[in-house]
């Protein structure tokens, strides 16, 4: 496949190297200076820009019918309208908070376990976060989908940052060194303690997720999830 790259920071290098790995040609590498796009010469896009650009790109591509994946963060106030211009321009489009296969994994265990202690009012759920010191949004975005996923499938209403009352999930964000990513889920009561966790050693998962889910893409018309791409449905 012949591959733009929308954002050309860490992660566009390493998932370059990861699509070329994989037989694939990378056709643009389009970053905040970039001022002419061809979209004839792509096949499909890969975002990992900026919150104030993800948007415009992803649009963009709809326009011009090219399949796209973002994994962008904090411009998710716009999700809705992504949707409504995928579906009106007949464009295909996966957004995921991470791309790293196991987390969507772990997305999929933490939805399972907060079912099981819907009923277990005893036993009160918190959330850390640990990520590099570079990452600008707080708390992650993949925190954000751990927290609305315990939320469809348990009594909590809603997420905060730092502390949470008894209808919402206290979120604590820690930025430390170069940390690529870390996710923990507490159950705790007053006699015992549930935990879940997922750590990234490095960013090469999220960056073969994100050329996986484009390989995936390519073909299709629709607003998908990584649920779709590893048929977890």
């Amino acid at each position: 496949m012949k591959i733009a790259l929308f954002g050309y920071g860490k992660m566009g290098k390493m998932i370059e190297g990861i699509a070329i790995g994989r037989g694939h040609e990378i056709v643009a590498k389009i970053d905040v200076d970039t001022d002419e796009i061809d979209f004839s010469a792509m096949d499909v896009a890969i975002d990992f820009s900026m919150p104030s650009a993800a948007f415009s790109n992803i649009t963009s591509c709809f326009e011009h019918h090219v399949p796209i994946v973002s994994g962008t963060t904090g411009w998710l106030d716009k999700y809705d309208e992504a949707v409504l211009r995928c579906k009106e321009n007949e464009g295909a489009f996966i957004y995921a908070s991470n791309f790293s296969l196991g987390v969507n994994l772990f997305f999929e265990l933490n939805e399972h376990l907060a079912k099981m202690m819907r009923n277990l009012s005893q036993y009160k759920v918190a959330m850390e976060e640990i990520h590099h010191t570079q990452k600008l949004d707080a708390p992650s975005g993949t925190a954000i989908t751990l927290a609305e996923g315990i939320i469809d499938n348990s009594d909590y209403t809603a997420w905060e940052l730092e502390e949470g009352n008894a209808n919402s999930i206290p979120i604590t964000s820690k930025r430390i060194g170069k940390t690529p990513g870390t996710h923990t889920i507490d159950y705790s009561s007053t006699v015992d303690s549930l935990e879940i966790k997922h750590t990234a050693h490095n960013r090469e998962g999220f960056a073969l997720g994100a050329v996986i889910a484009a390989e995936w893409i390519f073909d299709k018309k629709g607003v998908f999830t990584m649920r779709d791409v590893l048929n977890l449905g």
